[in-house]
């Protein structure tokens, strides 16, 4: 016999998991009881807040392609955590949400933290479900982990009553689940193709969760050997290797010119596992609604996706890493030399590094990191325009990844840093940051340290919430409200939970910062002019 909380964690166990991110709450006690016996099986890290803990778990998901695992109290715990679900449905990583939840005879009164959590978490979950019974816990794991990991990738979310946790089972935990993949016929190959044999101007498209290293790896063969442009999806730049010379830029804000003109040429455009989303699209903009005027055959692992927005020429249910395998074995003969080299000039000359008007360059720093950092090195973000500067000029590949949120979420490049570094401690992980952004989760700098997981994180102090700012003056010109930061002391909070710290007033300066803090982990604060809120583009 067993109670149900010490089933649940050999579960967990089971299906490979071997880290919890959350904050400990009464409602999961008897879960926190059973961890207390399995510590060198699976470890819980204690975040400073449940959004923080959710956003390791979505990167933790994001970068391994196994869910990632979040423990939270009920009602404010739960509703803290949503915005890593979110974070996780819109990026396609798959996460399970575990929260503790009122006891099964205190429903429907309204008890102390109670909440509907199919309704709260429904329209952003890809399932939402509640344990009553012990006896179901391995049915319901398992299917959790298979839902989360299945076609598109996504989040789960599951309450847990108390007093179901404290009950006693003779249930047996199941082995690990497997996946099955949607793959193309034959008939799909051949049509890609013929597709590409009679193109003039091609392009692949990439993007989306359920890639593994291999599909990477496949994808840049196929591309180099038929010698085809790849585009990559917002947030999704190392799929390709940026130094391969069919790589020409990524689908995000900013796009520039060039990139718009070679999709606007593009005859065929091979759009693989990328849904089409607002950013990608520019706003539905980019392709005439409902049918687009160039021809796209469009892939994606779920059927969903196909059609939802575009009506494309073909649509074709696959995982991603299967097809692109699958292409290596086609023969494309090349006749499009002229339009590659066209591509690659037009995203060499949109990398030129702009001049800033103040004394730190984003640019350069960036362009500097490029020699910097470690192949493998890990870089993670939040959300705002800061975040434009290391996508458009640092460059990544199969080895060195970015962990980004898709949705935008504020405060999600600091604790994706941290899950990063619970899973590679000795590798190089690089959290940039806005100041405005960092403060959304820098209490977790304490996670960090209890854990002594201390990423670098560069955070560019511009006074403002920097984005809002570039709307404001755009659409309210010369009437500032509410979009400036009066900022704390950064070197002091630094201090404070054990990190090293430096300043960095011009960029001559950014090097020898970088070499201090780089083994060890550490703070570097950059000196922005609010003038320079990104490439190209200027305040006032």
């Amino acid at each position: 016999m067993q109670t149900a909380a010490e089933l649940l964690v050999k579960c967990l166990i089971a299906q490979k998991s071997d880290v919890i991110y959350g904050v400990p709450g009464e409602s999961y006690l008897s879960v926190l009881d059973a961890l207390y016996d399995q510590k060198d099986a699976i470890n819980f890290i204690t975040t400073r807040h449940e959004g923080g803990a959710a956003f390791m778990a979505e990167a933790y998901g994001k970068f391994t392609g196994q869910p990632g695992i979040c423990f939270v109290t009920r009602g404010p715990g739960a509703t803290n955590a949503s915005i890593g679900v979110h974070t996780a449905m819109q990026d396609s990583s798959p996460m399970i949400l575990f929260i503790g939840q009122i006891g099964r005879d205190m429903r429907e009164r309204e008890a102390f933290q109670e909440i509907d959590y199919r309704a709260f978490f429904g329209p952003i979950a890809k399932w939402v479900t509640e344990i009553d019974d012990p006896d179901r816990i391995p049915e319901i794991i398992a299917r959790a982990y298979c839902t989360a990991m299945s076609g598109r990738p996504g989040p789960v979310v599951i309450a847990l009553p108390e007093d179901m946790l404290r009950e006693v089972t003779e249930k047996t935990v199941p082995p690990a689940i497997s996946i099955a993949k949607p793959s193309p016929s034959a008939q799909d190959i051949e049509t890609i193709q013929s597709a590409l044999q009679n193109a003039k101007r091609p392009l692949i498209m990439v993007g989306g969760g359920g890639w593994d290293r291999q599909g990477r790896l496949d994808l840049q063969q196929f591309a180099e050997s038929a010698k085809i442009p790849v585009i990559c999806g917002f947030r999704n730049q190392d799929l390709m290797d940026n130094s391969s010379a069919q790589y020409i830029g990524d689908a995000s804000f900013g796009k520039s010119d060039a990139m718009k003109t070679c999709i606007a040429q593009s005859d065929l455009i091979l759009v693989i596992n990328q849904r089409f989303g607002e950013v990608v699209t520019d706003g539905w903009e980019l392709f005439d609604l409902p049918t687009p005027t160039q021809k796209i055959i469009h892939t994606h692992i779920s059927p969903d996706e196909l059609g939802k927005v575009y009506q494309c020429d073909t649509h074709i249910n696959s995982c991603p890493n299967i097809l692109v395998s699958q292409l290596l074995y086609c023969n494309i003969n090349c006749q499009w030399a002229e339009w590659m080299n066209e591509c690659r000039t037009g995203y060499h000359d949109a990398r030129q590094l702009p001049e800033t008007i103040g004394a730190v360059n984003p640019a350069q720093i960036c362009d500097a990191l490029n020699g910097l950092l470690d192949n493998d090195a890990i870089i993670t973000n939040g959300a705002g325009n800061f975040a434009i500067w290391h996508s458009k000029y640092l460059n990544f590949n199969h080895n060195r990844r970015l962990i980004a949120p898709q949705s935008g979420a504020m405060g999600a490049g600091f604790p994706s840093a941290i899950a990063m570094k619970s899973i590679h401690p000795k590798r190089q992980v690089i959290c940039f940051a806005g100041d405005g952004d960092f403060q959304m989760t820098c209490n977790e700098l304490g996670t960090a340290m209890q854990n002594d997981l201390k990423p670098v994180v560069i955070i560019f102090n511009n006074g403002s919430y920097g984005t809002i700012r570039m709307h404001q003056e755009g659409k309210y010109a010369n009437r500032i409200s509410g979009t400036e930061l009066q900022n704390p002391n950064f070197k002091d909070i630094s201090n404070a939970y054990g990190f090293d710290y430096q300043l960095v007033t011009k960029t001559s300066q950014f090097i020898t910062a970088f070499q201090k803090v780089s083994e060890q982990g550490g703070i570097i604060e950059l000196t922005i002019d609010i003038r320079d809120i990104a490439p190209n583009k200027r305040l006032g």
